[in-house]
């Protein structure tokens, strides 16, 4: 981890217990645990059909779990790796409609993430002329636009440039500090040092790997 250590108080504000799925008794989540603090920036690797996606489906709650506890305290929000964007849609029109969803007065917040990202400028442009990256920036405003406590990122930065990469580190970083639960899923197990705990989830087991810079040691 980068910086001071972060020091955990309370309950947890997302807590899973046990979550188990199969599809057509196949086994694909055998008993996965963990807690996420507010303030907290944790990591979940593993390979394609490691049982991720099953796994932030029942975290989300589009998906039942067969058996298990998933416990939430505070405001959710959800990126997921397909951005949930209209074509048609300038990126002005996406942030009412998502104001209206929301119930916000305002969108300062969301104006605020548009200049951290550094794409203020495309505020009425359609998404269908946007780059892949471009659109996954407005996937993760629209995420967080509404200040949630606990944040799911499902593979966030695909498609960044270097530099938008960057940016999103600092910017998990930031919301880390803002008091939110941060909990990023990805295949891939850079930048390790910058979680504050890093989870490998292997055959729908889920165990915290030991981190050495930015290599991960299998736990």
């Amino acid at each position: 981890m980068e910086g001071d250590a972060v020091v955990l108080a309370g309950e947890p504000v997302l807590r899973i217990r046990d979550v188990r799925k199969s599809y057509r008794r196949r086994p694909v989540l055998r008993g996965v645990s963990l807690d996420l603090h507010a303030g907290q920036l944790l990591g979940i690797v593993g390979e394609n059909g490691a049982g991720k996606s099953t796994l932030l489906r029942i975290l989300v709650g589009d998906l039942a779990a067969d058996s298990g506890v998933v416990e939430r305290v505070g405001v959710l929000g959800s990126c997921p790796q397909d951005t949930v964007l209209h074509q048609a849609f300038s990126i002005d029109q996406h942030l009412r409609f998502f104001q209206a969803a929301y119930g916000l007065d305002n969108l300062d917040r969301a104006f605020e993430l548009l200049e951290q990202l550094r794409f203020g400028g495309y505020l009425h442009e359609r998404v269908a002329a946007l780059s892949g990256g471009t659109r996954q920036k407005l996937n993760l405003v629209l995420a967080l636009m509404h200040d949630p406590k606990v944040l799911l990122l499902d593979e966030p930065y695909q498609g960044f440039d270097w530099e938008t990469y960057l940016r999103f580190w600092d910017l998990a970083a930031a919301l880390r500090d803002r008091g939110c639960a941060v909990l990023v899923v990805s295949h891939l197990a850079h930048d390790a040092s910058r979680l504050d705990s890093l989870y490998r989830l292997r055959e729908g087991v889920l165990r915290r790997t030991e981190q050495t810079g930015s290599e991960v040691v299998p736990g």
